[in-house]
């Protein structure tokens, strides 16, 4: 039982909510003054601010607006982008109308080759070198290669 009362000994006492409130009181006055002190330093700042707001304000929107400006104009999806995007869209859409093109072409040829019999011939003519009974086909010389250059300097 000794050693029950001796444990519980150690256990140290809550203050009671009075004593916190007359901590607190007792030290106002301490918080009070540096309270002051530091409005009292900060207050020619403040001034100045408050002299100044604004100026202050139509600087800040400035800088936003620069800020807007620059995001508009070279961000990732910006107008230097889009611009560069459309110019591409432009090129495709050209390379896709002339392979569009080419096809129908192609497709008018093939069925030419079908059923036109006045394609074929000129087919067989110009590809084959075939001609009608009578007729002679003129086959130019094939063009002299040129002499290689003497060194390498001359290729160049």
């Amino acid at each position: 039982m000794d050693f029950r009362v001796k444990q519980f000994s150690k256990i140290t006492k809550f203050p009671s909510p009075e004593d916190g409130l007359r901590a607190v009181v007792e030290r106002a006055p301490q918080a009070e003054a540096l309270a002051a002190s530091c409005i009292e330093r900060v207050r020619p700042f403040g001034t100045l601010v408050y002299a100044l707001r604004r100026r202050i304000a139509t600087i800040a929107v400035a800088v936003l607006a620069c800020l807007l400006f620059g995001h508009v104009m070279f961000g990732a999806n910006g107008m230097v982008v889009y611009k560069q995007k459309r110019a591409e869209y432009e090129s495709l859409r050209n390379k896709v109308k002339d392979v569009e093109a080419e096809n129908q072409r192609y497709t008018q040829q093939i069925q030419a080759l079908k059923s036109d019999h006045q394609a074929i011939e000129k087919e067989a003519r110009e590809q084959l070198g075939y001609a009608k009974p009578g007729e002679y086909v003129y086959v130019p010389p094939a063009p002299a290669k040129p002499a290689p250059p003497a060194s390498h300097s001359a290729r160049r």
